[in-house]
């Protein structure tokens, strides 16, 4: 299989801190250690089907070893580029997958317009995150938490470019629930549905930074910010270190390892920066990643 069925388990550490029922969906657990595997795959076994004889994709990381993880699945050759920001783990995953990595310019901007440029004609260029066929590959991850009798009060996740954020809601919708408030979080530096939001139009930011590079995206894909004007959708920034802080926090409670980018929708939770209700069923998106590890999280803790 390309993608899996992954785990909805209740965390009760952060049920008890939010004085709520907290449901993870733990995504981290895809083959490729995030929620990218779901829409990667499903768009990548579309164009195969329509003949692609290469996937060419721009990456901060997990996008790029979703689409090299899933080449090497269906026997098709895969060349990523991405930023001098991504980390070496996440460039050796993905070269370890048997893809082609480039390291090009100092973001994803960047290394997308390499990407575009290398296209031939019999080759399929895999966005990170602004197709349709990803936001649907997205949606049967909400089907399953539904087929497990959870019917979410209030999702919680993380935004880059907004991928995961059309795919739920979308799914949310499937099941007549789009009234369920979505709590979108980003880290300070890469916060650029906030300043969509904020300014109430699609706005592009100067630049990214921080420590959450996989969510580095200047600007969110334009269904994303529809669908913050049209749903009911709720920003939420936090620092890195908070990010951090809660990744470290997670090891301990459910020894699982994520990325500060996952790291930002725990600290949420960790740090309640929601009131929820005594009975609120709230589902927390564990988006995983792939580029780091348990030293160079430490590192990071200052």
């Amino acid at each position: 299989m390309l993608s899996i069925k992954t785990p909805l388990i209740q965390s009760l550490v952060l049920s008890q801190i939010n004085q709520c029922q907290v449901w993870l969906k733990m995504e981290a657990l895809q083959p490729a250690a995030s929620f990218k595997q779901r829409s990667i795959s499903y768009a990548c076994q579309k164009y195969f089907e329509q003949g692609a004889q290469r996937f060419v994709s721009s990456s901060g990381g997990n996008a790029g070893l979703a689409v090299a993880y899933t080449g090497r699945q269906l026997g098709v050759p895969v060349t990523v580029v991405v930023p001098e920001t991504t980390a070496q783990r996440a460039r050796e995953l993905i070269a370890q997958q048997g893809a082609e990595v480039i390291v090009h310019g100092a973001s994803w901007g960047e290394a997308n317009a390499l990407a575009q440029s290398l296209l031939t004609q019999n080759d399929v260029f895999i966005h990170p995150f602004d197709d349709p066929l990803l936001w649907e590959g997205i949606i049967p991850m909400i089907d399953e938490v539904i087929a497990e009798g959870v019917i979410p009060d209030a999702v919680v996740l993380s935004v880059g470019g907004g991928s995961l954020l059309s795919g739920v809601v979308a799914g949310l919708n499937k099941h007549g629930l789009g009234h369920v408030p979505v709590y979108a979080v980003e880290t300070q530096d890469t916060a650029s549905l906030n300043a969509s939001m904020m300014a109430k139009q699609h706005i592009e930011l100067d630049c990214v930074s921080g420590i959450a590079t996989t969510l580095a995206a200047k600007k969110v894909c334009q269904n994303a910010f529809e669908l913050s004007q049209q749903f009911d959708v709720h920003s939420r920034i936090v620092s890195d270190q908070e990010a951090v802080n809660a990744c470290l926090k997670f090891v301990d409670d459910h020894r699982l390892l994520v990325e500060p980018a996952c790291g930002a929708t725990l600290s949420v939770l960790y740090d309640q920066k929601i009131q929820f209700k005594l009975s609120d069923q709230v589902l927390v998106i564990v988006c995983g990643g792939a580029g780091i590890t348990l030293e160079t999280l430490q590192g990071f803790n200052g």
